[in-house]
């Protein structure tokens, strides 16, 4: 009887066991933007592929539009475990003390995405994602969302149309000096408050992907906006360090292929899902778009590239030097 009873026991506690090693490993993935930008369907795509590639082990749960934490509350939800994937934007690293990632907010740095991958899939890349280590944060790669326009609800011709404006701005002190180098007042604003402070006058214009500020219908609150492609926003897809570390060798090796693949379609889409949404805001009827010929973003580009030589001190000059190098750019020809 005895024996009996440990065998039924010991099968009780085999299929116990078997049932907590069936149990999926739960990813928490929360974003701030919508699921149909370059970073939400980059988010699904992910979640499909992990799935998919650890055969179910892994389950994927994508919060998108800030309904788990703002874009402010996200970083610190992550060191602490609350979430365990986030793809914040570059200027988020700033405010946690890693200075040299506002390198990707300096105006006009990167004339083109061939010169931006340059940066964000080589050495140079991999050493600001290295960065993040101390802080409990392991960075797994770049991803694209565009280069940014800006709007008004004023034509935008010259750099000194902008001047005296509110203009939002992500919490950067390189985007403040941005704004303040054509005469703006920045202000540092969460993601989603934006379409309410464009509404109501709390601001007069921002600086954003065509993606952005057409899934947000910020169009519907802007009457002009000028295709400046003045500046770069892109992410860091990034996880808990502790979370990764402790993951299986397998899984997370599983899982450094769908960050791989994802990685690829973000940056596919990006520019795809951009053009889309610029031709979105034109049939819309309610933003008149200004594309400045050559002659008048060289311009805007005088008037904001001063601010790469007053944020070395804050970035480092030799991280702008060496992006220099990398992209070929020459502030002394413009």
């Amino acid at each position: 009887m005895k024996f009996r009873s440990l065998i039924v026991g010991l099968i009780a506690v085999g299929m116990s066991a078997a049932a907590v090693a069936a149990d999926p490993i739960t990813i928490k993935f929360s974003h701030v933007v919508a699921s149909d930008t370059p970073k939400g369907k980059a988010a699904e795509f992910f979640k499909q592929r992990a799935e998919e590639l650890t055969g179910g082990k892994v389950k994927v749960e994508v919060y998108a539009n800030s309904t788990l934490y703002k874009d402010k509350e996200e970083i610190e939800a992550l060191q602490m475990g609350a979430v365990q994937m986030l793809a914040p934007s570059l200027a988020k690293f700033g405010p946690m003390g890693i200075k040299e990632f506002e390198v990707f907010d300096l105006p006009f740095i990167f004339d083109n995405a061939e010169a931006l991958h340059k940066v964000t899939q080589g050495p140079i890349g991999a050493s600001l994602l290295d960065k993040l280590g101390g802080r409990g944060v392991t960075g797994l790669a770049f991803w694209d969302n565009g280069f940014k326009s800006l709007s008004a609800n004023t034509p935008i011709m010259k750099p000194e149309d902008l001047k005296g404006k509110k203009m939002r701005v992500q919490s950067s002190k390189v985007l403040e000096e941005q704004m303040r180098a054509v005469g703006a007042i920045p202000q540092s604003l969460a993601f989603s408050e934006v379409y309410q402070a464009l509404q109501t006058g709390v601001v007069d214009g921002t600086e954003n992907p065509h993606s952005n500020l057409y899934t947000q219908k910020m169009h519907e609150v802007q009457k002009h906006m000028t295709v400046t492609d003045h500046g770069y926003l892109g992410y860091a897809l990034i996880t808990n360090k502790k979370f990764w570390d402790g993951l299986p060798a397998e899984v997370r090796g599983q899982l450094e292929q769908a960050v791989k693949e994802s990685t690829d379609f973000a940056n596919k889409i990006a520019l795809e899902e951009n053009t889309k949404a610029l031709e979105g805001v034109r049939a819309s009827g309610k933003t008149a778009i200004h594309e400045p010929t050559p002659e008048e973003r060289n311009v805007f580009r005088k008037a904001m590239v001063p601010v790469h030589k007053k944020m070395e001190s804050r970035i480092g000059a030799d991280l702008i030097q060496s992006i220099y190098a990398e992209t070929g750019f020459d502030p002394s020809k413009l």
